[in-house]
């Protein structure tokens, strides 16, 4: 882990995102034949076919390529004093976690991210309205290290 330089997720983050699409992709193209033979009826079925395909091509090519886009847009560094996330293509956000304010992290890992090897790491920060920060899409080993990095160094703690 290289430490005071702003890193970009793992790249699989982009496959298991697109992967992701496709599965709300899919929702997505049942509710619209469903919602357009309800909406139209049965016996417009053309124009039920093709609300169904125009939705369903224009859906799936929008999550294909917004997987990309958000990988790009998404960076993160640590260094000594704590992290620092940006995240965002259209409204930028900048999160900054010093290591003071942490008072423990996980890693996650769902089904298919444990696929891809990635993990996702999660602040929990003292007294703020956002005191929970996620970072997904890293190798699960970098987001290991990043845990283990912002750990307090030396216990404060009297027991």
């Amino acid at each position: 882990m290289i430490l005071d330089a702003e890193q970009q997720l793992d790249p699989r983050s982009v496959a298991l995102n697109r992967v992701v699409g496709w599965y709300v992709t899919a929702g997505i193209s049942l509710a619209l034949i469903v919602g357009s033979v309800v909406l139209l009826g049965p016996r417009r079925w053309y124009w039920c076919l093709l609300i169904w395909v125009a939705g369903t091509v224009a859906f799936g090519w929008f999550s294909y390529r917004w997987a990309e886009i958000a990988y790009r847009h998404t960076a993160y560094r640590v260094d000594a004093d704590g992290i620092e996330i940006k995240a965002g293509v259209f409204w930028r956000e900048v999160s900054n976690v010093p290591r003071s304010r942490i008072q423990h992290t996980d890693v996650s890992q769902g089904p298919l991210e444990r696929k891809y090897g990635l993990g996702r790491l999660v602040i929990y920060t003292a007294g703020t309205a956002d005191s929970k920060v996620e970072l997904p899409g890293l190798a699960h080993e970098t987001a290991l290290q990043i845990r283990d990095h912002l750990l307090p160094r030396e216990s404060a703690d009297a027991v």
